[in-house]
Parts: C-alpha cells; structure tokens; sequence
C-alpha cells in the first residue's frame, strides 16, 4: 500500500504544469503555423538547437540553463517550471533527447491576448495538425516535442517556446511517460480497440486515455490520428457515466470520477469517491479501500488491464489523495 502524501491535482498526476497555455476550445485569428517540413533552413535550425539545448537541460535537470530562459511573461511561474522538470528525471532516465517535431507559430497579427487556433500543414497537403492556445498574446511562438530515446518509461516533452530579445525562451514546458510496465500508447489504443469488440465498455473507456496520454506530452494538440482515437472512444457503447454508484454491504459509494493516473510510473486509474469526512488515518484507508474494492466489483474488467487503484476521498468541497493499491490487494 502506498499512501499519498501531496495535495491531489489533475495535472500533478501526469506531470503537466500548463504556464500559459491550456487545451481549451479556440477561435480563429489571423494567425499561421509552419511545421518542420516547410520551414526555412535557418528558423527550423535555430529551433532545432534551441529545442534540444532546453529538452537536454530538463533531463539533465540544469535548473540555471532553464531559470535564464525563461520568457519575461512566466518568470514568476518559476516554481512551476522547476517542479516539472524536476518531475520528468525520472521520466526521461536512461534515454537520449530527440526532437520529434517542431511547429513555428506566427501570432504577430494578434493587437491583444487573444485564443488562438493554427492550423499545422504538411508540404504534402496531406497532413493537418490543430494546435490550441488560449489568452495567447501577440508573437511569435513555437512548440517542440522531443523523446527521451531508450528510456525504460519513454520520456516525451513538450516545450512551448516564445521569441523574445532575439532567442527563443520558455513558455511552457510539459513532460510525461510515453510507455509504462513497457506498453506505450500504441499497445493500449490495441487493448481498447479489444475490449471494446468484447463489450467491456469501462475497460475499453479508460485504455482510450491510456493510449491519449502516452501518445503525446500535450492536450491542446490534435492530429488525424488522436481524432480518429477520440471518434473510437465516443462510439463506445455504455461509456462511463457520473456519478456513479457502487454497493459496498450497506453503504452506497458515490464515485464522482475516474481517471488515467501515472503518479507512480504504473498505468492506474484514480478513482474520486464521496467521503463521510473521517479524518481518522486507519478510517480513511478502511473507507477507501471498501470504495475501491464496491468499484471493482462493479466494473470488474478493468483488474486486468491497469496496475491499481489510486482512492481520493472528496468531502467538504476538497478532495484529498487517500492511498494506492495495485490490484491484486484489492478485495
């Protein structure tokens, strides 16, 4: 049993730290983007350098390197930016950095912070990746994606990058495991596909996020490939509703979400349940533990397919990580 000692949040779990920019619905401006392939020689070589000088300085965890590069506008979201670099060592561990792909961003045209949505073209015309940006103010911007190449937990990081003084500096940066228990995002969109097929909707459901999660190391981008991941998902039928109940002997636990989570390197689900408000150490782990096992008895297919159980107890408008067990101590 692992019990929890930090505050829950949506986006520690999976490493995020989003600074300025959050997948969020966009409008269109009159802004551009130009991938890799379409670049000038000279911006995609400046980016290139200045992309894997910064993923290289995150996995070798050179806070100065990333304190002096930072944009004036996130200077004091420095905090922030360390606890993420220093959440992605051990993601990217044992690995090399590549760069995967680079996107320049043009938002000159901006007169105000503003959401913004570029479309991202290959030369080929066949390719369009969206990439989402809200609040964003007018620049010039990129995003760099890179890979820690031969790390056990396939480390992915995401930098968004601003123009400033004639060098690009940080905006953003974002990091997660892009493969756990050596299953990467491929293998689970394959179970999901399975489970689907089979009828184990749940099961099925939460592979989908599995697969999304370890595909890339940002939300506020999409591609043909993660649409056509997120057409599979909505056509699941049976697909998780909340809040849902689950019966333990004489108590009805209210379930008010679950969640992929990859606090500790593993593929667990996080399950939120409604607490009584006990505050007694043993009564919570008792409480969470009978949550945790009325859930699996309920949903019984996705024992196989994820590590274990993450329980956070909601109650009085907060919600509190609880403890983690893998499945097989579950009752």
């Amino acid at each position: 049993m692992r019990q929890a000692i930090r505050t829950h949040s949506r986006a520690v779990p999976a490493f995020l730290f989003a600074l300025l920019f959050l997948a969020a619905p966009a409008l269109s401006h009159a802004v551009s983007c130009t991938p890799q392939g379409a670049m000038q020689p000279a911006d995609r070589d400046l980016l290139a350098s200045a992309g894997q000088r910064l993923a290289i300085a995150v996995a070798q965890q050179d806070a100065s390197t990333l304190q002096s590069s930072l944009l004036p506008a996130v200077k004091q979201q420095w905090d922030g930016i360390h606890d993420t670099a220093e959440a992605a060592a051990p993601l990217v561990k044992g690995g090399q950095m590549q760069i995967r792909n680079i996107y320049l961003l043009d938002a000159t045209s901006l007169t105000a912070p503003a959401d913004a949505q570029f479309f991202c073209t290959s030369a080929s015309g066949s390719l369009t990746v969206t990439i989402s940006m809200r609040s964003l103010p007018p620049g010039k911007y990129a995003l760099v994606l890179a890979d820690a190449a031969g790390a056990p937990l396939a480390g992915q990081i995401g930098l968004v990058l601003g123009w400033d003084s004639g060098a690009w500096k940080i905006g953003g940066v974002f990091a997660r495991p892009g493969a756990l228990d050596g299953h990467d995002g491929v293998y689970y969109w394959q179970r999901a596909r399975e489970a689907a097929r089979s009828g184990a909707s749940w099961a099925a459901y939460y592979s989908y996020e599995a697969a999304r999660a370890l595909l890339l190391p940002v939300d506020f981008l999409s591609s043909p490939n993660l649409d056509k991941l997120n057409q599979e998902q909505s056509q699941i039928t049976a697909a998780p509703s909340f809040p849902y109940s689950a019966q333990a002997g004489d108590r009805t636990f209210k379930i008010a979400s679950v969640h992929f989570d990859t606090s500790l390197r593993v593929p667990d689900l996080g399950i939120v349940y409604e607490s009584v408000g006990v505050s007694d150490p043993a009564a919570q782990r008792t409480e969470a533990t009978a949550a945790m096992s009325a859930f699996l008895k309920a949903q019984p297919t996705l024992r196989a397919g994820f590590h274990g159980l993450w329980a956070y107890a909601s109650y009085g408008g907060k919600i509190t990580p609880v403890m983690e067990l893998p499945m097989n101590q579950i009752p």
